[in-house]
């Protein structure tokens, strides 16, 4: 039996009790905002959409026109259904207040349109990560500090990546759900459900150019890795890298492994280079739903309380006992 994104949400809603009917109509809004920019990410050159807008975005990084295109997709479809209070975007410097013509909602939503933007003219896989709290209770209107909340407080989250197939990853809390996109249909159906990533692995995803910069133990586990069946560890690691996140971590929830993208000395005074509120919070629940972790090398990620909307935070998710591991060899530094 062929199970619709719109089913399975509306049987989190009924049957299990999950999620709200706001809530549910909110992540079908989303889903379709997805298969918008799936469209364009897959016309390309014919739709005249790949190439840099010249433009720099609030984190300094110069903005490709489909990271334009995404954030403007993902805000018209969102700003009018009467489900969110207020979004925040990674292309954006501060919040987007939902317009006063608009019907104010009780959610608010945080996206990063289009992750792995230097992979958009090469053809590789990229994708879109969202996550949805709820605006603290008793708030009048909507500011900047009702979204600093911990990623544990997150009602909902996923992605979407846009490679050979459109798939789209969920999770309301209940474990993790993959759907992927019927372009005939033109609806997400669901492919996998109750996700699950093994606690051992023999693959690891990192920037091997950065090992220079590396703090020592990162550099004491990537060697172990490195030292195969020979060294420490007995056994032979592979390593994987796509420098996108959403298609690094869709390797992982899909077969298993470790992302680690940590603290360097290249830019010392900041935690990390991934976004607390945009990437590491919503993939960290995906990782925790599916039974692994996730850490900034020192403590989990789901319980740090930002300090600010573009607050960046090191990562190390994935295979549960490969990432304890990893957190460990930090704390005995």
């Amino acid at each position: 039996m062929t199970i619709s994104l719109s089913r399975y949400l509306v049987e989190q809603q009924r049957a299990k009790g999950h999620i709200p009917p706001s809530l549910r109509l909110l992540l079908e809004v989303v889903a379709r905002a997805c298969k918008s920019i799936s469209h364009a990410v897959n016309k390309g050159e014919l739709g005249g959409v790949l190439g840099s807008a010249g433009i720099e975005n609030v984190q300094g990084e110069v903005q490709k026109k489909l990271d334009i295109i995404a954030n403007e997709v993902l805000i018209e479809a969102n700003e009018w259904g009467g489900h969110l209070a207020a979004m925040a975007s990674e292309e954006m410097d501060s919040i987007y207040l939902v317009p006063n013509r608009y019907p104010q909602g009780e959610y608010l939503l945080l996206f990063d349109p289009l992750d792995g933007s230097s992979n958009i003219d090469v053809n590789v896989s990229i994708g879109t990560i969202f996550s949805v709290l709820k605006k603290p209770e008793g708030s009048e209107g909507v500011s900047e500090k009702d979204f600093l909340q911990a990623g544990k407080q997150q009602v909902a989250a996923g992605y979407c990546v846009y490679g050979p197939q459109t798939t789209l990853v969920l999770t309301v809390g209940d474990g993790v759900a993959m759907f992927t996109l019927d372009r005939e249909q033109g609806s997400f159906v669901l492919t996998h459900e109750n996700v699950r990533i093994p606690e051992d692995t023999k693959e690891f995803a990192i920037n091997m150019s950065n090992m220079r910069h590396w703090d020592a133990p990162v550099r004491r586990y990537i060697d172990e890795c490195l030292q195969g069946k020979e060294g420490p560890r007995g056994k032979d690691f592979n390593m994987r890298w796509i420098a996108s996140m959403v298609a690094d971590v869709h390797r992982i929830l899909t077969r298993g492994g470790i992302f680690m993208y940590p603290w360097d000395k290249r830019e010392p005074h900041k935690p990390g280079k991934l976004r607390l509120m945009y990437e590491a919070n919503p993939m960290s629940w995906l990782v925790e739903q599916a039974g692994g972790a996730a850490t900034n090398a020192k403590q989990r990620i789901l319980d740090i309380e930002p300090g600010q909307l573009h607050e960046r935070v090191s990562v190390v998710l994935g295979s549960k006992n490969e990432v304890e591991r990893v957190t460990r060899y930090h704390s005995e530094n």
